[in-house]
């Protein structure tokens, strides 16, 4: 019947400011609010009307929404909990010699493997070790559009910035000198950082999680960052979904996990229970363990703002279903064919022709008082999944 927004309940996390957000999305041009850099939260008031078997009304009962936004790259530092220094080091650098990480970690890895393995515990080293690491970690990002990067605040600090406790980085297991331990003792004490700061004042409050996927990012970038969301989205399901029975109903892990394929908007509509059923595809493993654990589970193709239209280009004289939207650099209107979406994981010739187009739209402008709605796509079914129960 009614929503509103309420204080929260916590005074030392940061407002999620939708003023600001809208009105970025009213200028002229509008543009995309800034990204996430930090946690925010914001409590919504639900008032729901309530009617007995026989129809008749009953009071109104309030719930109150509380939501928690962070950086999406913090969940990749969540299967770190479960791992020492030395196992988390080895699998690390096991991936950082492959693929394109490889060529993207050339510096960082020459930079180890020119230390002795006694190297002394001096911060200027420790320093430089770090710096061309989280380098690294930004080039497999930007450029090869790999996902499982950790630690995740290597890539976004938060407002606390570079500080000293994230000086540490991989080092081969043959390492046994003071920088080795010093990097083990930054790694115990940045865990330890992540739990009080991350663990446990949030994720055990939570009782229903979204996990955002790029998939169209990963088709674009390749096989291999495709191939790494997958991974990632496994590694981080098995600690946002961890717990027990006993911890469930304790309410200190999550009862429900949407996954939710992003920019739906960015292919046509017949595509895009194309883009759901890729997304079941890719998060087999990591639904698997949510599952295991007790939760529930779903995955859904959105678009938090629609920013195109469904369109018809023509490629070679035939008529294919396409999007139209204004590119978000040119500030012109485009109709783009992105290419087709598989329902499963593509064959080796899809990857071979690299023909999958993910272009950048400009948000569409939106009224400043936010009387208008927000044009969106799927966002009503996820969050019907998420709340109907408690609604």
């Amino acid at each position: 019947r009614r929503v509103a927004i309420v204080p929260a309940g916590t005074e030392t996390v940061p407002r999620f400011d939708p003023d600001a957000h809208l009105a970025a999305l009213a200028a002229d041009p509008p543009r995309w609010p800034e990204r996430t850099e930090d946690f925010s939260t914001l409590s919504i008031a639900i008032d729901v009307e309530r009617r007995t078997s026989l129809g008749g009304l009953l009071p109104e009962r309030r719930l109150t929404l509380d939501l928690i936004d962070y950086p999406g790259e913090w969940l990749l530092d969540l299967p770190m909990l479960r791992q020492d220094y030395a196992t988390w080091s080895t699998e690390a650098l096991a991936r950082l010699r492959r693929g394109a990480r490889a060529e993207a970690a050339r510096d960082f890895l020459a930079f180890i493997d020119a230390l002795p393995h006694d190297a002394a515990a001096e911060d200027a080293l420790a320093k430089r070790g770090h710096v061309l690491y989280r380098d690294a970690l930004r080039e497999c990002r930007d450029t090869h559009g790999l996902r499982f990067l950790q630690p995740g605040r290597f890539l976004n600090p938060g407002p606390r910035g570079d500080a000293p406790l994230l000086w540490f980085f991989p080092l081969p297991e043959a390492a046994r000198g003071g920088l080795a331990a010093l990097c083990a003792r930054r790694y115990d004490a940045y865990l330890d950082d992540q739990r009080s700061a991350f663990l446990d004042p949030f994720f055990t409050r939570f009782h229903r999680q979204v996990v955002l996927v790029d998939v169209l990012g990963a088709l674009h970038a390749g096989q291999e960052a495709f191939e790494d969301t997958a991974e990632a989205l496994a590694a981080v399901a098995a600690v946002v979904s961890g717990g027990n029975w006993l911890e469930r109903l304790l309410g200190a892990a999550p009862t429900r996990v949407a996954f939710a394929a992003t920019k739906a908007d960015h292919v046509p509509s017949r595509a895009r229970d194309a883009l759901a059923a890729l997304l079941e595809h890719i998060a087999l493993g990591a639904r698997g363990r949510a599952e295991a654990s007790g939760a529930a589970t779903s995955c859904h193709a959105i678009a938090s703002i629609r920013c195109t239209e469904d369109a018809v280009a023509t490629l070679e004289g035939q008529a294919l279903a396409a999007v139209r939207g204004i590119l978000l650099n040119e500030g012109r209107g485009a109709t783009i064919y992105p290419g087709e979406v598989p329902m499963k994981p593509p064959e080796p010739a899809f990857w071979q022709s690299g023909f999958f187009r993910m272009p950048e739209f400009r948000p569409p402008r939106l009224d400043p008082a936010g009387n208008a709605g927000v044009p969106h796509l799927g966002m009503d079914g996820l969050l019907a999944w998420l709340l109907g129960d408690a609604l």
